[in-house]
């Protein structure tokens, strides 16, 4: 910790709590809403504060430490002034942008720039430091010398690390990990990669996150604490390379303050990321989604057929009808709707019509079209790879060998960190135009692989490791960057990245204009260290009807109490009999929403009976999104009970069980006393009211089996659309 910031920071740290008052002598800038006070002062070791106006709570940051030409710059600014009026964002937020210039570095200048929702005590930040000389970022000791933020949480006893991409092996698929973080840490000087940081003192909860994405523990930037509990974020890796030139705008980071405790932060950080993190309200909407790759999989596996066997017009338009009938929202068409990567042209070979009769039948439907993509392929003949032969990825001097694409022409891969995003988001753009669809699944985009000296992380004057952790940095940024221009363009566009594999990077920044594809089938037989031909078996071990998947894919709902598990698209079985649909159908509408399948031979019945539920479930589906979870039992125990109750009084109690038995469960929240329940013949559900208006759920299951309560849904049929 630098001696001047210890200085400042000491005479704060017994007294954080209280508002501060600046010395009106220095001048300052104050901007906020409804819940928060900005202040910055000129000549203030701490370039702003954060004041919450509904508690005490109160936050002061000190500015950066940038390494320039060789040492470390650290500064006050002076002459701060608001640029520019503030602009209001589609989202309803609120930006402002203020500028100053460094007092002991007058050629450097400095821009902090805030985004506040109106009623949100959370605010989203960055910095932009740019020169009028020639000034230069630089690495002297072959380390990133850059510090964003120093903040004192020494009023808060309580500090929790909130962890939002640990791959976990036993069910193949990124968690949540919440760990608290004790003195012994602070003394110790211990580095926490975060994201989000959590404290309290019982009375008000504070947090700070940042704006990223990697698999933990390979982290970008951290948190790194100190004994006088003062946590700085600082960069690690790749945040820039030597000699790269300014202006230099950070990644965005977060911080905001509640009355009450860590449950208390938590419902109000995941109202911050469902309404106000992103642009794009599509991306938050519960809608329900197919997608076509799970019977192209089983087809391979289970009657060694090709996997673009089915993707065809009289198959395709055979799934709609049944999609319709369950309630399906947005239909996607996995691998092979394409003639090549790169291009993207629709194959005439499998769809001689184009997708004119499938959009056509969508749209009567009252569907969306989805399509899949890779976004780093180009085949071999495609325009895209000839216009863009610069931007092929390299690795150590040497480019990849092309490789077939599910069955397609074979491609290169080109950088998504050069002059090939753009054209990747205008071809995207062009598709939408072309075929209507308006929902993007991106899939294969590892975390590392290009150390070129020829794009945009690095040149030849930088080592390749610079270059390859540069790549590694800036891709969630271009991945965002992509994204936000298609949006732009295309307003109502959804773009899901899959993260079904470890290596991908996870975190919070693509999560602020798209969301994720969290599990495929979840862990193979290698997972489990089972021998087996990994050339010639197929490698899924949760690939059949039944609960045990449910379990697997029911276990990252932990997300849920951070961030909304609508952002967590996962999909669920159709498959007979009723005991499978119906475990499948509980966990669907806890928020992951998807299904995937062979959809024409699901039996009418069961089709109906998902088309009954699903019609039920969207008539309250919104709340279900809004409402914080609340769980009773562990996921696959007897019984694992979900609470999904809005401020409303609407939403789902859901009880699964692997034994027979009664279970009685009394909701948290007060709830509307008109209700709709399911569960199949094996159970029973009665539900009553106490006089707090609480609902008590008592179910009767013969057998291992599931129960469904959705308070607020009618028996009226009619479904309702995501608002």
């Amino acid at each position: 910790m630098h001696a001047r910031r210890m200085a400042a920071i000491g005479g704060l740290l017994m007294g954080l709590l209280v508002p501060m008052q600046m010395s009106a002598q220095k001048g300052e800038v104050e901007l906020g809403n409804a819940r928060v006070r900005i202040r910055l002062a000129n000549q203030s070791r701490q370039w702003w504060s954060y004041e919450a106006k509904q508690s005490a709570a109160a936050l002061q940051f000190s500015g950066p430490v940038v390494e320039i030409d060789g040492a470390p710059v650290e500064d006050t600014l002076s002459g701060l002034k608001q640029s520019g009026a503030s602009s209001r964002l589609p989202n309803g937020v609120t930006e402002y942008r203020v500028e100053g210039v460094y007092t002991h570095h007058p050629t450097l200048h400095a821009a902090l720039i805030f985004r506040l929702a109106p009623e949100s005590p959370m605010v989203r930040f960055q910095y932009e430091i740019s020169s009028v000389g020639q000034q230069k970022l630089t690495r002297a000791a072959g380390v990133d010398r850059l510090e964003y933020f120093g903040v004192s949480l020494a009023a808060f006893p309580a500090v929790r690390e909130v962890r939002f991409s640990e791959f976990q092996e036993a069910t193949h698929s990124f968690t949540l990990s919440e760990r608290v973080v004790q003195q012994k840490e602070f003394d110790n000087g211990v580095r926490l990669m975060g994201p989000l940081l959590a404290a309290s003192d019982g009375q008000a909860s504070v947090v700070l996150a940042y704006e990223h994405g990697s698999q933990a523990p390979d982290a970008f930037l951290d948190f790194r604490l100190t004994p006088g509990r003062e946590v700085e974020l600082a960069a690690v890796k790749g945040n820039c390379v030597d000699g790269q030139a300014l202006p230099y705008r950070t990644v965005w980071m977060q911080a905001g303050a509640v009355v009450g405790d860590m449950d208390a932060l938590a419902a109000a950080y995941r109202r911050f990321v469902l309404r106000e993190l992103s642009m794009s309200a599509e991306s938050r909407k519960p809608y329900i989604f197919y997608n076509t790759w799970n019977f192209q999989e089983r087809n391979k596996w289970w009657n060694q057929r090709p996997y673009l066997e089915s993707m065809n017009e009289e198959r395709i338009l055979r799934e709609i009808e049944v999609a319709h009938r369950m309630g399906i929202d947005v239909f996607v068409l996995d691998t092979g709707w394409y003639e090549r990567t790169g291009d993207w042209p629709v194959s005439l070979k499998r769809f001689p019509r184009g997708l004119g009769p499938i959009q056509e039948k969508l749209k009567a439907y009252g569907m969306r079209l989805g399509l899949w993509f890779d976004p780093t392929a180009a085949a071999l003949s495609s325009a895209m790879l000839r216009e863009h032969r610069d931007a092929v990825v390299s690795w150590h001097g040497k480019e990849g060998r092309p490789e077939e694409i599910w069955e397609t022409e074979a491609s290169h891969r080109l950088c998504l960190v050069s002059r090939y995003a753009d054209a990747f988001a205008d071809t995207l753009i062009r598709v939408a135009r072309e075929t209507g669809a308006r929902y993007f699944k991106w899939d294969a985009i590892g975390q590392y692989g290009c150390d070129s000296p020829n794009h945009n992380h690095g040149t030849a004057a930088n080592t390749a490791q610079e270059r390859a952790d540069s790549y590694a940095f800036q891709l969630p940024l271009y991945m965002l960057r992509i994204v936000e221009r298609v949006q732009a363009a295309v307003p109502d566009t959804i773009i899901d990245f899959d993260i079904t594999e470890g290596g991908r990077a996870v975190g919070l920044s693509f999560l602020s204009a798209g969301k994720y594809f969290l599990i495929n089938n979840g862990p193979y037989k290698f997972n489990y260290d089972l021998p087996m031909d990994r050339d010639k078996e197929n490698w899924n071990l949760f690939f059949w009807p039944g609960a045990a998947r449910t379990w697997i894919c029911r276990t990252p709902l932990s997300f849920d109490k951070w961030l909304p598990s609508v952002l967590f698209l996962t999909h669920y079985f159709p498959d007979d009999p009723n005991a499978s649909q119906m475990v499948n159908l509980g966990s669907l509408i806890l928020g992951q929403n998807g299904i995937w399948g062979d959809l024409p031979g699901v039996s009418a019945e069961g089709v109906a009976r998902i088309g009954e539920t699903l019609a039920h479930y969207k008539q309250v589906r919104d709340d279900i999104t809004e409402a914080w979870p609340v769980r009773a039992g562990g996921v696959c125990g007897t019984p694992e009970i979900h609470e999904k109750i809005a401020e409303t009084g609407k939403g789902a109690v859901v009880l699964f069980a692997t034994s027979p038995g009664e279970f009685t469960y009394v909701t948290s929240a007060r709830v509307v006393k008109q209700y709709w329940t399911t569960g199949g013949p094996e159970t029973k559900v009665e539900v009553d009211f106490n006089a707090q208006g609480r609902a008590r759920v008592k179910a009767l299951l013969d057998k291992p089996g599931t129960s469904i309560v959705l308070f607020g849904a009618s028996s009226e049929t009619q479904a309702a659309k995501p608002q």
